[in-house]
């Protein structure tokens, strides 16, 4: 189903905690994961898996689609822009490699949400001030698997982030759990990215609400 365009920036503004997960083909639970994941709270979800082929992930993402759609969730494709529109994904984002956000938007269209990954201080602004950016992301803030070879840039730059107040959403990203979200928050961020604090979690529900509870705890 199709999301108005609309809603999907009621619910990007509204939107808290962002999932990356792979595809769990090693353990053949993707339905039952996502559905608990996004029952605790998690409000986009993006299926970022590397060892999928454009096929597998093109078959998969209907089942990520309809569960998101149970718990009015936001889908995001990474970086693959003929995935996000062959699947009429809501949300699209890439890196600063990528594609750039005013290519993505003349093969997407007006109607679906841009997100950018941010390094600095300076490309969070440059993102910030994008007409074509409707979110982005700063980090990593901790070394990550998931981001191998990209420096940490830590709390001090989610603060100075923080402290130009950006007018569009933003997310910190790269290490973030149950263990430091409380740091992330004190630091200015309102919104985080996380993919270990929920794969990995032995109960991905109570994980989601944990960590959505300190991010309310911040306002």
């Amino acid at each position: 189903m199709t999301i108005p365009a609309e809603p999907r920036h009621d619910r990007l503004a509204a939107a808290r905690l962002y999932l990356c997960t792979d595809a769990r083909s090693d353990r053949g639970d993707l339905e039952s994961f996502l559905h608990a994941a996004l029952s605790g709270g998690v409000d986009i979800v993006q299926l970022r898996d590397k060892t999928l082929g454009t096929r597998d992930e093109l078959e998969l993402q209907p089942l990520v689609s309809k569960v998101a759609a149970e718990y009015g969730a936001l889908v995001a494709v990474n970086d693959r822009a003929d995935v996000a529109r062959l699947t009429g994904a809501p949300v699209f984002h890439t890196g600063q490699g990528d594609l750039p956000v005013p290519a993505s938007r003349q093969l997407l269209g007006p109607d679906v949400i841009l997100g950018r990954s941010t390094h600095s201080v300076d490309q969070a602004v440059a993102a910030d001030q994008d007409r074509h950016v409707d979110y982005f992301c700063v980090g990593p803030v901790w070394p990550t698997p998931t981001k191998q070879g990209r420096p940490a840039i830590g709390l001090d730059t989610v603060r100075a982030v923080a402290e130009t107040e950006p007018a569009t959403p933003w997310f910190a990203i790269g290490g973030i759990d149950q263990t430091n979200i409380d740091q992330v928050v004190a630091a200015g961020a309102r919104r985080v990215v996380v993919v270990r604090a929920i794969t990995e979690a032995a109960e991905p529900r109570e994980a989601a609400q944990r960590l959505r509870a300190a991010l309310s705890e911040g306002h």
